[in-house]
């Protein structure tokens, strides 16, 4: 393999000596074997969080202190690994910029909408995505299920936060005396007379359901419609979007598992792809 022009001795893993004997099928298996080494280097500090030595290093990937040394030696000089003062290892500018492209090659919608589709062929149900507009839970996205089943709330509408399951987990994250605040604010009484209007029951009810990754709602914003949502959540902890599933309320509590299941699913999903599982 060559990188900047030079071929890299990072290629190489401990099994080079045969490759040389064997030829051919051997040799490209060396090249991926040494390219693995590279990766388990680079995967071990990112999960780790820190600075190592190459000894820990080494240790660490199970692998023979001499191929590692070469691995780093050839990372450092193109700049993928940097060397510390105290001659510890850590992820290198090179690698910074990689992320930044592929950030800015990502799609939240995109990503969301996708598994949202999925979501709804898996559960056979309506499924939303939906974002917090102030005081209020925005519709930003929806696949309608394969029944008959109505869904009142279709993509742009604004609901009451305290309405709904999702207008629930979007503020989940708040610290508590803020959340008392906004609901005192913005909670409002629902067509049904269902939806509870007093923030601090509002309040523990979304921290608890945040606590969770899951909120159910039935028959709070419309009659005999429940929904059953799982927030999205980015690299700081904080829930940008929700993902639920808008169903009938009696079929919501007559399989609930399954439903929750799924949704909890589709939300980590998300949260993976956009790269915001490992905060």
């Amino acid at each position: 393999m060559k990188l900047d022009g030079k071929t890299s001795p990072a290629v190489y893993s401990e099994d080079e000596s045969l490759a040389g004997e064997a030829g051919g099928k051997s040799a490209r298996r060396a090249r991926v074997s040494g390219i693995d080494r590279a990766l388990q280097v680079i995967d071990h500090l990112y999960e780790t969080g820190s600075p190592a030595g190459v000894y820990a290093i080494a240790k660490a990937v199970k692998a023979p202190l001499s191929t590692v040394y070469v691995i780093v030696d050839d990372l450092v000089e193109k700049n993928m690994l940097t060397r510390q003062a105290d001659g510890s290892i850590w992820l290198g500018a090179r690698l910074y910029h990689y992320g930044l492209a592929y950030a800015r090659s990502l799609d939240f919608m995109s990503i969301a909408t996708h598994e949202m589709h999925d979501l709804c062929r898996q559960a056979g149900e309506t499924v939303q995505v939906c974002g917090r507009d102030g005081d209020y839970m925005l519709v930003l996205a929806m696949a309608d299920g394969p029944s008959h089943f109505q869904v009142a709330s279709r993509v742009g509408t604004r609901v009451p936060l305290n309405w709904t399951a999702s207008g629930r987990l979007l503020v989940g994250q708040l610290p508590e005396e803020e959340r008392i605040e906004l609901f005192k604010r913005c909670a409002r009484s629902s067509p049904t007379g269902r939806a509870e209007i007093d923030p601090r029951t509002l309040s523990e009810a979304a921290g608890k359901a945040f606590e969770a990754r899951l909120s159910i709602q039935a028959g709070e914003s419309d009659y005999a419609v429940a929904c059953i949502a799982s927030p999205i959540c980015d690299r700081d902890g904080q829930c940008v979007a929700t993902i639920s599933i808008v169903l009938p309320e009696q079929k919501a509590f007559s399989d609930e598992n399954h439903y929750t299941a799924h949704v909890r699913s589709a939300a980590e999903r998300i949260e993976k792809l956009m790269g915001w599982r490992n905060r």
